[in-house]
């Protein structure tokens, strides 16, 4: 899965952790605000340096959306956001 983070999977990642299904996630909420606490956050920042991103928690901590997260990711990620499946 290494440099291949796709918005869909970005957002099945959120759902998972919030209990949600992925099109229930709203990108321009805060993941505190959505429910997320540290522990979360954590076992989906490893999942996507799993998946090649070269982010820290401070990194995500500092924004303040899904959307921004998404942001970081792709600018993170060689590959990351081109296509959507």
């Amino acid at each position: 899965m290494s440099g291949h983070l796709t918005l869909g999977g970005f957002r099945a990642d959120l759902a998972e952790c919030l209990f949600l299904e992925p099109g229930e996630v709203d990108l321009e909420e805060g993941p505190l605000e959505a429910g997320l606490d540290s522990l979360r956050i954590v076992t989906l920042l490893e999942r996507w340096q799993a998946a090649g991103a070269d982010v820290t928690f401070v990194d995500l901590a500092e924004r303040t959306s899904f959307a921004q997260w998404w942001q970081l990711l792709t600018e993170r990620i060689p590959g990351a956001g081109r296509a959507d499946a």
